[in-house]
């Protein structure tokens, strides 16, 4: 199996649900724009989302595939099906409580993501009715991550990269045809994500049928295989969620702030995830599993050529995407939100935090590559204690900005702790000789930053004046964009390929 056509196919799954992504923000933000109603969602939203990558996409995950794989690498058939069911059926009790109790909690959760919604009755009273709605779609989640992380060490990669394009149709049915018949409206899209869910776990039961491997009720929490799983996944938590934990509180802090400040801020961090996930969660997914080939297999060499392929691959990728981000911010936020309530102070504010956002993309999408080096091999305690250390920089560091830079200042923490994260968990690679850098990294550096200038001064002469974005229609906005992203991501390929980079460079088969 070539790794980069995965990378291809699994990003392209991806790329569709974000583009859909976007269509569901750009039909919330038209119907709702920034305000009381759609900081409730995001809030009542956050709470649950978190939880799900906490438990599910998270934890769940790093610690599940790598002890899967070793099963299927070095156990039978019967041994592996066996731990599935078993994982799946304690999966679902825990999950299940967690679902029971977060809805019977809702007003305290409310109380303590967002206190400064307490100060408004009615914003508090939505606030926990939508949370209550919403909190179900972490058991859904759940097990969506147990059945993705099944497909993907038996390399069925593009179910589960397809499933979240699922949730999206959800939110674009409800916010279109589902709202008016809701009082007050906003509650639709609490609907849809309850839809959303129960919409994504029925899409893989097909797929784990043909596999052999659809769950079946067996409960044996002394099982040697599940104890560790639920070992690793403990510690875990907070090694692979460092940065949503991180918005969580940034929610705390946001919500002290100007009316719109949450809004602001997801609208953002919508923009900021595109590549985040389209390059970063799409190569954490595939390395994964080859990872855990080769180190159930003690094949050292190819799993150090593996990280090092996934991370050149970041670094041509995602520092590009950093800088466009923080060049067209303006641009990309009028023609997607700036519609019917989205104002144009909303697009301004939005910017801000886009911008700060940006300075740590790059590092955001380094450590999607560089903790699966350590869960690989079941090592959780040393991206624990660095995602600590990160998380509590994360919240000096928003001491100190948001007095100067208010909710721009939340964003900029959280990309600076990334950046931090990235480099300790390098460190700790190389340290351990886990990690060899290959021959040839000063060369690719110097040849990605000629390709970097040449793609910034492109945008710059072709984007023009930013008032000008917020008085055009969507038609010249979009063919404006449209003519500036084609013309920049051109001479950045062009320029890579004048100074020798070449698409066969980049191939390389997955560990077997």
């Amino acid at each position: 199996m070539n790794l980069l056509r995965t990378l291809a196919t699994v990003s392209s799954m991806t790329l569709l649900s974000r583009i859909l992504g976007f269509v569901r923000d750009f039909v919330i933000a038209r119907a709702f724009g920034a305000g009381m109603f759609t900081d409730a969602f995001f809030v009542a939203f956050r709470l649950p989302n978190l939880l799900r990558r906490l438990f599910a996409e998270g934890a769940f995950s790093q610690a599940f595939v790598p002890v899967l794989g070793e099963y299927r690498n070095t156990r039978s058939a019967e041994d592996t099906r066996t731990l599935v069911d078993r994982v799946a059926s304690l999966l679902f009790l825990v999950v299940l409580a967690v679902t029971v109790l977060g809805m019977a909690a809702a007003p305290v959760l409310v109380y303590v993501s967002a206190p400064g919604f307490a100060d408004d009755a009615d914003k508090f009273a939505l606030t926990v009715s939508l949370t209550r709605l919403t909190f179900p779609y972490i058991l859904f989640m759940s097990l969506v991550a147990l059945a993705g992380g099944i497909l993907n060490t038996w390399s069925r990669f593009s179910v589960p990269a397809f499933t979240p394009v699922l949730l999206n149709v959800s939110f674009i049915a409800m916010a279109l045809f589902a709202a008016p018949f809701f009082e007050p409206a906003i509650m639709a899209l609490g609907w849809a994500v309850f839809i959303g869910g129960a919409l994504q776990l029925a899409f893989q039961v097909p797929s784990l049928r043909r596999l052999g491997l659809l769950p079946r009720f067996s409960l044996d929490r002394r099982d040697p295989g599940v104890r560790r799983i639920f070992r690793l996944m403990a510690p875990a938590l907070l090694g692979v969620s460092v940065a949503h934990v991180s918005l969580l509180l940034n929610t705390i802090f946001a919500s002290f702030l100007d009316t719109g400040s949450v809004s602001w801020l997801y609208y953002a961090d919508r923009l900021m995830e595109f590549p985040a996930g389209l390059l970063g969660a799409a190569l954490g997914t595939i390395l994964l599993p080859s990872l855990s080939r080769c180190h159930a297999t003690a094949r050292h060499d190819e799993y150090s050529r593996l990280l090092d392929w996934g991370l050149r691959l970041t670094f041509l990728l995602a520092a590009p995407a950093a800088l466009a981000l923080a060049l067209l911010a303006l641009p990309l936020i009028a023609t997607l939100f700036h519609h019917g309530a989205f104002t144009a102070h909303d697009a301004l504010r939005t910017r801000e935090a886009l911008v700060a956002y940006s300075v740590g993309l790059l590092g955001l999408i380094l450590v999607k590559v560089l903790a699966p080096g350590f869960y690989a091999r079941q090592n959780v305690r040393t991206p624990v204690r660095i995602a600590l250390l990160t998380l509590v920089l994360t919240q000096v560091l928003n001491l100190a900005l948001i007095r100067w830079l208010d909710h721009a200042g939340l964003a900029l923490a959280i990309g600076i702790a990334s950046l931090v994260n990235a480099s300790l968990l390098y460190r700790g690679l190389h340290q351990r000789a886990i990690y060899t850098p290959q021959p040839g990294w000063p060369r690719f550096f110097a040849k990605l930053a000629c390709a970097l200038l040449v793609m910034a001064a492109a945008l710059v002469l072709t984007t023009g004046e930013a008032a000008a974005w917020l008085d055009w229609s969507l038609a010249q906005r979009v063919r404006r964009l449209s003519l500036v992203v084609t013309l920049g991501a051109g001479v950045y390929f062009a320029t890579l390929w004048l100074t020798g980079f070449r698409l066969r460079d980049f191939k390389r088969s997955a560990a077997e």
